[in-house]
């Protein structure tokens, strides 16, 4: 008969494989310590960790990296298997990365480019220009024949021919690159007859371990060739997006915050996005990345781009006080401290222009100028490309850039401080110029739908919710700003006039609202202040910066309702 079963120690092993139930597995025979020296029992055949089939969870597993794993092989009949079990860190919660099955699968697509091959080199003969393709290209979007010239002809003569080409491949236009970049060949870039969508799932499907990718990561597109166009944000370190209205803007945004999602923990990344417009960023409340739910109020997020500015004091006093110049550094140091990279993300940057301008203009210009050491980072967006919205210092601040599609070369060197993105066709087509590169390279957009959005954000709001960690208040009017809320009573008339006749001019408000010359020159410079119109040009019309959309928005503050038409004779009539 065994000896009494004495008291367990404290942890509780796994059940060994074979040996039925804990109460069988612990019937084993014990050794008898000895009488001298009393001993902790032991159990003869040592329990092994119960084993985990991975093909059943249905999301990869993600951790912090400061969580200890425990590796165990598991001898099974016939072959071998290797069991991660992942263990949790006291006051850190496991977090599991979304499976790439919440993404859809692109269909695949065949294109026969034969026949616009004979039509090039016919079209291009036809003009005594003798040139063979050698190699093709196909992008999404653009497909680039690469041509080589007979000796003797001239690169010029080629280039010359764009609108004949176009004319020949029944195409809204060509771009001619001569010559190719370290290449002895001249591109012809064609658009495609049917636009291909860069689904977002190809781009994560090519790579190769999720868990070893940058935690600010962005899947971006693909580019003329088909390869992948990605991006890191901590390198960029800030990321402007501007174009049109549809012309992909708000899609990019998505794509850049899921790619995120799917790559990093909360414990890695935090975001505060910033959505004015209340259709855009709003889907994504509820994921536990957020650090305070998507702000559509624009004098909220002035004051919570403040309080970034302050967590960035913060951040780096600590670091001073560690020794360390950046946050890979304390985090290295500190791991148990490990500090989240915050991504600021905003959707239309002229919606807060138009409410605080000074107070936007220097919160944001101090994070893009000091913010990237703390591991905080900008991606900003606007469809109006102008000088009084993208401002010098908001520009030399946010080097990489993102350009959709435009209207006017003006709103092209803007952006890029070049022309071409008013070539550019729509729905995706973009041209990216990151910090280390001379110039930009023409991108197809990766797009994410409704659908994937909606799933991703489920997945996330299963897990966890967000803490809501910033607490933000209305920010004060600024001086600049404050002097702004004495306005005439007659300026939101005349803004609406102004935009609706789209003619500004100080004769105009004159004929229209029968008033004196002075107050017509008063109402005009506040319409200015509020960036509603531009600024003089001598014998031009002003230019007309917003819309009515945009205009509904500060109509509290130009007077709407307060009478004007009916005050039109008080002062300087």
């Amino acid at each position: 008969r065994p000896p009494p079963i004495p008291k367990l120690p404290t942890f509780r092993p796994a059940v060994p494989r074979g040996h039925g139930t804990l109460r069988e597995a612990f019937a084993l025979p014990l050794e008898k310590p000895p009488l001298e020296k009393p001993q902790p029992p032991s159990i003869l055949e040592p329990p092994t960790l119960s084993a985990v089939d991975s093909s059943e969870v249905p999301a990869q597993s993600a951790l912090i990296e400061d969580a200890p794993a425990i590796v165990s092989q598991i001898d099974a009949p016939g072959r071998t298997k290797d069991v991660v079990v992942y263990a949790q860190s006291e006051g850190k919660k496991a977090y599991r990365l979304p499976d790439l099955s919440l993404f859809d699968v692109p269909p695949s697509q065949v294109v026969d480019d034969s026949n616009r091959v004979h039509v090039l080199e016919d079209t291009l003969a036809s003009f005594g220009v003798g040139a063979k393709v050698s190699h093709i290209e196909r992008g999404p979007s653009i497909t680039r024949y690469e041509l080589r010239p007979e000796r003797g002809v001239k690169i010029s003569r080629i280039a010359s021919l764009a609108d004949d080409l176009a004319l020949a491949l029944a195409a809204t236009s060509v771009r001619i690159e001569a010559p190719i970049p370290g290449k002895s060949a001249v591109g012809i870039e064609v658009p495609n007859q049917t636009i291909s969508v860069v689904a977002i799932r190809e781009i994560l499907d090519a790579l190769p371990n999720r868990g070893q990718v940058p935690p600010l990561w962005m899947a971006l597109g693909k580019d003329i060739t088909g390869h992948a166009v990605i991006g890191d944000l901590s390198t960029m370190p800030h990321l402007l997006v501007a174009g049109a209205t549809g012309a992909g803007k708000s899609v990019c945004l998505n794509t850049i915050i899921a790619s995120l999602l799917v790559t990093a923990t909360p414990d890695q990344v935090q975001m505060l996005m910033i959505d004015p417009k209340r259709v855009e960023l709003t889907v994504f409340n509820g994921i536990p990345h957020l650090i305070k739910e998507v702000i559509s109020d624009p004098r909220l997020a002035a004051g919570a781009l403040f309080e970034m500015t302050k967590e960035m004091e913060s951040r780096y006093e600590r670091f001073a006080k560690a020794g360390v110049r950046k946050i890979e550094e304390y985090n290295a140091k500190y791991p148990q401290e490990r500090l989240p990279y915050v991504v600021i993300v905003i959707d239309e940057l002229a919606d807060l222009m138009l409410i605080a301008p000074a107070k936007v203009e220097t919160t944001i210009m101090r994070l893009a100028q000091l913010a990237r050491a703390t591991g905080i980072h900008l991606v900003v967006a606007t469809q109006r490309p102008s000088v009084d919205v993208i401002t010098g210092l908001i520009k030399a601040n946010v080097p990489s850039r993102i350009a959709f599609a435009v209207t006017s070369q003006t709103d092209s060197r803007v952006i890029l401080d070049m022309n071409g993105a008013e070539r550019l066709l729509g729905r995706g087509d973009m041209l990216y110029l990151p910090i280390d590169a001379p110039k930009p390279k023409r991108a197809q957009g990766a797009f994410i739908s409704a659908a994937e959005v909606s799933r991703l954000v489920e997945f996330w709001a299963r897990q966890s919710r967000p803490e809501n960690l910033l607490d933000v208040e209305v920010v004060p009017l600024s001086d600049d700003d404050a002097a702004r809320r004495d306005v005439d009573p007659l300026c939101y008339d005349a803004a609406k006039f102004i935009i609706e006749s789209n003619y500004a001019s100080t004769a105009a408000l004159q004929s229209q609202f029968s008033i004196g010359h002075p107050r017509a020159v008063r109402v005009m410079k506040q319409l200015e202040e509020f960036k509603i119109v531009g600024q003089h040009e001598g014998t031009k019309p002003r230019k007309i910066l917003i819309g009515i959309p945009e205009l509904e928005l500060v109509a509290d503050r130009l007077g709407k309702g307060a009478g004007g038409q009916q005050d039109l004779f008080a002062s300087g009539a």
